[in-house]
């Protein structure tokens, strides 16, 4: 009777151990991760990132063009790509000086954030490539890193400098006004600004940081000079002691924003209200939705290019 009470108690033991462990392995799963529910209004059920094309070395930029395209640069064999409505790839430019972030501006021309010239670059429809601006008079760029425009033609720029990170080094983010050649300071108090975009109505800035999971938003003024700085949305799942990755980012209709980072491309509603992860193969650095329709979000990954059927819309501008 002993032993059978012993019995007893040894199995009621293993299983409320084995239910402890159960519960913590519920508690453990990640609630940030693109599951085959899908996320909703973002990406339906069960669908995931496509190989579009691999075989690059970093891939990075991508900008949907007015006819269903998509520009992307290749930074380090220093090369800008199109992507046709079709799927076919071509070299639209080499010798780039480590182009990074694109921008498409109203007349079809090809902005280049160019990390190695140190310089924004305009590829204009005839091939013609001239400087925008290579930063303001005793403070010339770092390394530009991103760009948007604005609708009036003004562009936003990080300049977080080249790699290695050197602790104390200031990093910025530009506003150059439509028609300048030198652009404003709008902040140089974030550790290493990367991706940045604009909401639809151009009222708010958002921009990231690769060193942290903070994500900046601005309010715009009329001049494009921005005011009340604060935390829009913080960053998931970033293991302790890792950079965040937060590099491009992408807006779609709904003012949704997806910003790629070490854990893939993490989407957040309007408010800064964070929906869910969108698991890559491989480290994602941008994001943007391009084809007829602007429903394919295309996502630049090291050396593959992505894409996406997502059921939402990329937003109702030229570019990203």
């Amino acid at each position: 009777m002993q032993t059978k009470r012993h019995l007893e108690s040894a199995v009621t033991r293993r299983s409320a151990a084995a239910g402890a462990m159960a519960l913590v392995g519920l508690l453990a799963l990640p609630v940030s991760a693109q599951t085959p529910s899908g996320i909703t209004g973002v990406v339906a059920p069960g669908v995931e990132p496509g190989l579009v094309q691999e075989g690059f070395v970093f891939t990075e930029g991508p900008v949907g063009t007015p006819d269903g395209g998509l520009y992307f640069s290749d930074i380090r064999p220093n090369r800008i790509y199109r992507l046709d409505a079709n799927g076919k790839i071509s070299l639209v430019r080499e010798q780039t000086n480590g182009a990074n972030g694109l921008a498409v501006t109203r007349e079809g021309d090809l902005l280049a954030a160019e990390g190695d010239g140190k310089r924004i670059s305009k590829r204009s429809r005839d091939g013609t490539v001239t400087t925008v601006t290579e930063g303001s008079e005793g403070k010339p760029f770092l390394a530009p890193n991103d760009l948007i425009l604005d609708a009036k033609g003004g562009l936003y720029i990080t300049d977080p400098g080249p790699r290695p990170v050197v602790p104390g080094r200031t990093a910025y983010v530009y506003y150059l006004p439509p028609g300048a050649k030198q652009p404003i300071v709008i902040d140089d108090k974030i550790a290493r600004p990367n991706g940045l975009t604009l909401t639809r109505d151009g009222k708010t800035l958002i921009v990231d940081d690769t060193l942290n999971p903070t994500v900046y938003a601005y309010d715009v003024e009329p001049d494009g000079s921005v005011k009340n700085k604060r935390a829009f949305a913080q960053l998931r799942d970033i293991p302790e002691g890792k950079e965040s990755g937060a590099d491009g980012m992408a807006l779609d209709r709904e003012d949704r924003v997806y910003i790629t980072t070490l854990t893939g491309v993490q989407v957040f509603d309007a408010a800064g209200k964070y929906l869910g992860t969108i698991k890559v193969a491989r480290q994602p650095a941008n994001v943007g939705f391009a084809g007829p329709d602007k429903r394919v979000l295309y996502i630049t990954a090291r050396e593959g290019l992505y894409r996406l059927d997502t059921l939402a819309q990329g937003p109702d501008r030229i570019g990203k």
